[in-house]
């Protein structure tokens, strides 16, 4: 991370913030990772692997304290994964050219704005028979993967009121789901870069020991009582910071 423009103990502390906030509500921070590292000049080959990689760190300990309160309903799970997982392995073995991914990434960071900006003020409800809730669980699965593969958002930041939206489960299920989710899909996308790129881990271990921390006590809380959406509107200026970051870099 020498090639970073501010210190990776001041970066570690920000992925801390934003690790603790996001996986209050089932996410691993992906979009905010991503958008981070974009600002701070990390290498483009780095950003999909390491925020992938810290999407897993993340996710794991939520995945364990959702399913360990019995918010993980498998049967809205297995439609989303079934398709994300290969997408994800697709999208990550894609080896787009640098400006390309930018623009990839780009794209994805305005929908993340438009996310917990707009759509999450919604109180839209849709009601779906069980063979077209199934559909669009399958068909949002392959898109969320192929976006996790790319670019390394995991893609809960869709999937956690798209889940709610729809009618299908409960706030904390939607939660639950989103951190497997992303866990299961990180992974895929993971393993498909790492056959054309490799990290040496130990040069993020500031980053790691941050989410980590991060996101246990972030899963912790909101698997038993809070739901923090204000502080994602506040985590999401980052996000459009990074969006200004990228439009001038291609751009201008």
């Amino acid at each position: 991370m020498e090639d970073i423009l501010i210190s990776p103990f001041l970066l570690a502390a920000i992925f801390f913030f934003v690790a603790f906030i996001y996986s209050m509500v089932g996410l691993g921070g992906g979009s905010s990772y991503t958008a981070l590292m974009a600002i701070v000049g990390m290498n483009y080959l780095a950003i999909p692997l390491v925020s992938l990689m810290l999407n897993l760190f993340v996710t794991t300990i939520g995945s364990f304290n959702y399913i360990r309160r019995g918010h993980a309903r498998w049967n809205l799970i297995l439609p989303f994964v079934l398709s994300s997982i290969p997408a994800a392995f697709v999208g990550g073995s894609l080896q787009l050219p640098k400006e390309m991914f930018y623009w990839v990434l780009l794209a994805s960071l305005v929908f993340v704005a438009l996310r917990i900006y707009f759509w999450d003020s919604l109180s839209l409800k849709i009601s779906l028979s069980r063979k077209n809730q199934l559909i669009i669980s399958i068909l949002s699965g392959a898109i969320l993967g192929l976006i996790a593969g790319i670019a390394g958002i995991g893609g809960g930041v869709y999937l956690v009121p798209l889940i709610i939206l729809f009618g299908l489960g409960t706030e904390k299920e939607a939660a639950a789901c989103g951190t497997i989710f992303i866990w299961l899909t990180s992974c895929s996308g993971l393993i498909a870069r790492l056959q054309f790129n490799a990290i040496d881990v130990g040069d993020y271990t500031p980053l790691i020991v941050a989410v980590l921390a991060g996101g246990f006590a972030g899963s912790w809380l909101g698997s038993s009582r809070l739901s923090p959406r204000t502080m994602q509107k506040v985590l999401g200026l980052i996000v459009l910071i990074a969006i200004g970051f990228l439009i001038r870099k291609l751009v201008f």
